[in-house]
């Protein structure tokens, strides 16, 4: 897993409550291989329309967030069945950051296990933020997980909390099996101490 201190960089406004892990990425590519790119599908089927033709009025197709690595949006983001797709598929898309006054419970435990930050701030901050991310396409956000803030973008920073074990494992780009690696000495140490009798 890539190590996540901080992102600074595009953020794409999402003013929509209730994104569930299916618009994210739809069920028809559930079967691909992890190794395909799922930010082929991400939104496919919100990003186009029934041609195939990608939708001038979805804030992902405008040029202004191309590069976007940060996506804000509105409550109970990522809802709905628990595919870890979705996840994928955004991060795949090279967003490193989702911020949004809440997210569905199974949602935000993938995105930690697979390095893509959950920022839950309150959601008055979050419409201030897409305020002023929808007056302004291509602003950017920074998210600094050492210092625990997000800065706007006027320079107004915002705290926000996240499990102490999840930000360690994100600091040094830890998925479980590495964390579990990296406690091999104690494990063996436990193993002679404790061995059958």
């Amino acid at each position: 897993m890539q190590a996540f201190s901080q992102v600074e960089a595009v953020a794409a406004p999402l003013a929509r409550a209730n994104i569930d892990t299916d618009q994210i990425v739809p069920a028809l590519y559930l079967q691909k291989p992890r190794s395909d790119n799922f930010g082929h599908y991400l939104f496919h089927d919100v990003r186009h329309d029934a041609l195939g033709q990608r939708r001038p009025d979805f804030v992902l197709n405008a040029a202004a967030y191309a590069g976007a690595r940060i996506l804000v949006a509105g409550h109970n983001f990522g809802c709905g069945s628990s595919r870890e797709h979705a996840v994928w598929a955004l991060h795949d898309g090279g967003f490193r950051a989702v911020i949004a006054p809440s997210f569905g419970d199974i949602f935000q435990a993938n995105a930690l296990k697979n390095g893509l930050l959950p920022v839950r701030l309150p959601e008055p901050v979050v419409e201030e933020l897409l305020a002023a991310l929808l007056a302004a396409p291509g602003t950017q956000l920074r998210v600094d997980l050492e210092a625990l803030v997000v800065t706007g973008p006027h320079g107004r920073t915002e705290p926000f909390a996240i499990d102490p074990f999840a930000r360690h494992c994100l600091l040094e780009g830890l998925d479980e099996i590495d964390y579990t690696l990296t406690q091999r000495a104690r494990i063996e140490e436990f193993e002679r101490h404790h061995a059958p009798q």
